[in-house]
């Protein structure tokens, strides 16, 4: 049985989910909100340590201004809301990517992040304004100016996810079959499962099933 110790995942479908079945999607992403409620859950209860949620990518912007404000005021009420829970629950919350957004939503990640920092059971990070090919190029530049030795392990110090072991399993759910510029350099050997259901529609039971696909599947790392 491999180990599981990081899941990434891409939460697609919101929006089609909600033109779909409410005429809405801001619908579907109040609705994809319930599904990451339940997944953070399922994970704890799998004992899995670390949780990457794509949330906002840096393309994103390129959205309705409605559907983005829309989008950025269900988290300041998620944050509002859920931290002091999953405070309780031991789960750490890290912020990967640029926080460059409102005052009152820079403040209200600062301060989850803060006080939860020292929890253990799960952490789960949270990709916002996050896309790999800057992380990539940002981290370059820093290795350079640092004047140490090019090599992996160095440039893995500079990125955002530093100290956070590289996922072992990544989930797209939505029916589409492409990485949208996410963990580029980190899921180099990720197990990777793309879902038909959109992101509204997937549960703790299609959740389950890929992880025990994962655990039987034979992992080569290059090797036969």
């Amino acid at each position: 049985m491999n180990p599981l110790n990081h899941v990434a995942i891409i939460m697609d479908g919101n929006g089609r989910w909600g033109i779909k079945y409410k005429n809405s999607r801001n619908a579907g992403h109040r609705a994809g909100l319930d599904t990451v409620e339940k997944i953070i859950k399922e994970t704890l209860k799998q004992k899995i340590k670390f949780l990457t949620l794509y949330a906002f990518s840096t393309e994103n912007w390129k959205r309705p201004k409605k559907e983005i404000n829309y989008l950025f005021n269900l988290l300041e009420t998620f944050l509002t809301d859920k931290v002091d829970n999953l405070h309780k629950q031991n789960i750490k919350l890290k912020i990967i990517g640029v926080k460059n957004f409102s005052k009152n939503l820079n403040k209200l990640l600062v301060s989850a992040e803060k006080k939860t920092f020292m929890n253990k059971k799960l952490q789960v990070n949270i990709a916002l304004n996050y896309g790999s090919k800057i992380e990539l190029i940002n981290a370059f530049k820093s290795l350079l100016k640092s004047k140490k030795k090019i090599n992996e392990n160095n440039l893995n110090r500079f990125l955002q996810t530093k100290n956070i072991p590289d996922p072992d399993l990544l989930i797209r759910t939505g029916n589409t079959k492409r990485l949208s510029n996410f963990l580029l350099w980190q899921i180099a050997y990720s197990e990777i499962f793309f879902e038909k259901k959109l992101w509204p529609a997937f549960n703790e039971k299609d959740y389950i099933k890929i992880i025990k696909k994962y655990k039987i599947i034979k992992r080569n790392f290059g090797k036969i």
